[in-house]
């Protein structure tokens, strides 16, 4: 590893701050356009962060990854989560981003038909999202996690299990995850079967609250 060539780490880290914070705009623009047209929103809520400078530091690290090189070879800097109700919304929600003109996306990771061995369910891009800095335009980088609430949940647990256990689990959680995956994706898969009458209702109370 390299010495730290950073030396401000705010200026370093304000790019990534602010390509958060407008995709977080204009992805809730996508969503509230649906809704005002009375049609089924793909997109329930859109989260964002950025990572501090110790989890930076501590994935180049473990990644064994160049201080010099962090803009290129950490994907995840700047983070946007985009929950959906249902698996059909993720692949909808993958397509409006396709037709987006603001960004380029460079690489695209499908867990949802092709889980993980751990059970984990996600679909992943990175984009290369242009950021205006007064005169300047810097491209940085940013994942994009699309996943319906169920995957959200069975992620956010497994995260923080990870964290303790550094992915060595012992035998018996490990399958209890394991079974704690299949019942996430039963449930994604029970709520497909039923989504056009859910959908019926959500616009039914929607119009009840405008009365």
């Amino acid at each position: 590893m390299k010495n730290e060539p950073i030396t401000d780490w705010n200026a370093f880290l304000a790019p990534y701050g602010q390509a958060v914070e407008e995709l977080k705009v204009k992805l809730k623009g996508i969503r509230k356009q649906y809704r005002e047209n009375n049609n089924h929103a793909p997109i329930e809520f859109i989260t964002g962060r950025v990572k501090t400078k110790e989890s930076v530091l501590e994935k180049a690290e473990i990644r064994e990854i160049s201080l010099d090189r962090l803009e290129e070879d950490i994907q995840d800097i700047a983070g946007i989560r985009i929950m959906c109700q249902f698996v059909e919304d993720i692949h909808e929600v993958v397509k409006l981003l396709h037709a987006r003109k603001d960004f380029e996306i460079v690489i695209e990771r499908d867990y949802v038909t092709n889980k993980k061995e751990s059970g984990y369910r996600s679909y992943h891009m990175v984009v290369e999202y242009p950021v205006q800095r007064g005169m300047d335009v810097k491209k940085v980088l940013c994942e994009i996690q699309i996943r319906t609430l169920a995957m959200n949940f069975w992620a956010t647990i497994e995260h923080s299990l990870n964290y303790k256990y550094r992915g060595e689990y012992p035998e018996e959680l490990h399958a209890r995850l394991i079974r704690a995956a299949e019942a996430a994706s039963l449930l994604d898969k029970e709520m497909s079967e039923i989504r056009e009458e859910v959908k019926e209702a959500q616009v039914y109370f929607a119009d009840k609250k405008k009365n």
